[in-house]
């Protein structure tokens, strides 16, 4: 990979324009494998965030009144040009985000997707004629743009995350102001700002200011342009993102963490089950909202699946994510590797038995698998953002429902069983915003609902709830002939 993309898109960009910030100080991008210094970024201040939203303001109602058709022009062209430039955004995100090529092609094939989604979404606002009780009446129910949209993206899947919420917004015709994560600059927001320029959006729609709170508070949630934010990342921070968004009368769509369940009922196939399991709990070093943050399987098969689980975990290669072999790579930096090790030592402290203890290295973190965690240990209630499994048992499925619903959280799981309607009977039954019978915990697809429940986020996205969540509606109503009044 060229370090020229390291070196060219290391700026702000403003209104179509590549500049540096005006911060005193600079955000520096290392890979988190071996440390390796990617690029410095002078951090954008107040001032930039404003002129961005400013320019995106002026940038929006001509993009709103533009062609629906023209505009979708502009994401065939990105689609084509993230297939073409395919293999450099692969290496941008193996260099920055630490994940694994096979992780960047998963992470890249959803993108496309999503573009693909995008294309269509551009043609999707759809106006109503309703009736009314009123003679003559005709009441007219328009669908708009909210306007401006500001996305806040998360560094574990920095590219996917961001274009989510950044193509659906521009697609149905709002402006965009989007600041990606500190630890992701480039792959989660630079990159997707040199895609939109070269494939021909106009200037201001789309905005990438590279920032951090500790220069501009809350002055990107709580500038007076944007009408919706869309925000993925910690359940800590998005309370304070939704309250603030609250507190300005401000639409939020805010997806946050998980603590999936991943049940194994009595009747489940065991091999099948103990491969979406691991794939679930260490896909991305198990830096995944989704990931399976607790295996629940039933007594009767709980030997069987375990050593056949930890036999499959050991055969994760943990190192260089450059290297094809390799299926564990680095968790994104120094404090994400020290509390997963700090996870793992409690656990055992509290009774835990280490089935697998993987050593840490830097950033590299080798999975470990504990079974028997206590139940009422505060790492079950938690999500845990690294490559460990805790592995507990249940007796029968009232037990694994209670269990499974025993979290503050609420966003995917997964059940295996040989019957499909006793997986679907026992899915309805968990308060969580999406579940899967026989298959993994990770997915997402462009026109599913995707969110959560209970501190796991509000709103969705995707498909029809992308429509909801960046549109709104605007009743227009005709008298044909004339009203009465009562005075």
């Amino acid at each position: 990979m060229s370090s020229s993309y390291f070196t060219d898109l290391a700026q702000q960009y403003i209104d179509g324009k590549w500049r540096p910030g005006t911060g005193s100080w600079d955000i520096i991008d290392f890979n988190p494998y071996d440390g390796e210094k990617l690029a410095s970024i002078t951090i954008a201040t107040v001032d930039e965030v404003d002129e961005a939203y400013r320019a995106a303001a002026r940038a929006q109602r001509p993009w709103a009144a533009t062609n629906a058709y023209a505009r979708r022009t502009v994401f065939e062209n990105v689609l084509r040009l993230v297939e073409e430039r395919e293999a450099e955004i692969s290496e941008i995100l193996v260099a920055e985000a630490g994940g694994t090529f096979g992780k960047a092609a998963f992470e890249l094939h959803l993108a496309k997707e999503f573009l693909r989604e995008s294309i269509h979404l551009s043609l999707r606002p759809e106006g109503r004629i309703l009736p009314s009780p009123v003679d003559g009446k005709e009441n007219r129910v328009y669908r708009e743009p909210v306007g401006v949209v500001a996305v806040i993206s998360p560094f574990n899947v920095p590219f996917l995350l961001s274009l989510k919420s950044v193509a659906p917004a521009l697609a149905l015709g709002n402006s965009v102001v989007l600041k990606p994560h500190q630890n992701t600059p480039v792959s989660g927001g630079t990159v997707i700002a040199k895609l939109f320029e070269d494939a021909g959006l106009p200037p201001g729609l789309l905005n990438v200011v590279v920032t951090d709170i500790a220069e501009i508070g809350d002055a990107f949630l709580e500038h007076p342009v944007p009408r919706v934010i869309s925000f993925t990342g910690s359940d800590k921070v998005g309370r304070h993102v939704a309250t603030v968004a609250a507190s300005h009368f401000k639409r939020s769509v805010i997806e946050l963490g998980g603590n999936s369940a991943f049940v194994v009922l009595d009747d489940a196939d065991v091999d099948y089950a103990v491969d979406a399991a691991v794939f679930s709990r260490f896909v991305h070093q198990g830096q995944v909202c989704m990931a399976a943050n607790r295996i629940l399987v039933d007594r009767s098969l709980a030997d069987e699946f375990t050593e056949k689980f930890v036999a499959k975990v050991r055969t994760l290669k943990a190192g260089d994510p450059r290297d094809p072999q390799t299926l564990i790579g680095p968790v994104i930096n120094s404090q994400q590797a020290e509390a997963v090790s700090g996870a793992v030592a409690q656990a055992i402290a509290e009774g835990a038995t280490a089935l697998l203890h993987g050593a840490t290295t830097d950033n590299l973190v080798e999975p470990s698998v504990l079974a028997d965690l206590p139940l009422d240990s505060a790492l079950l209630q938690q999500e845990v953002f690294g490559p460990v499994a805790f592995i507990n048992t249940f007796d029968g499925e009232a037990e694994a429902l209670r269990i499974a619903n025993d979290t503050p959280y609420g966003l995917s799981g997964a059940v295996h069983t040989r019957d499909v309607e006793r997986g679907v009977a026992f899915a309805k039954q968990v308060v969580t915003g999406m579940f899967h019978v026989n298959d993994a915990t990770v997915h997402d697809e462009p026109i599913v609902p995707f969110g959560g429940e209970k501190n796991s986020g509000v709103g969705r996205l995707n498909g029809e709830s992308t429509l909801e969540s960046f549109t709104t509606t605007k009743w227009i109503s005709v008298q044909h002939g004339r009203s009465g009044f009562p005075f």
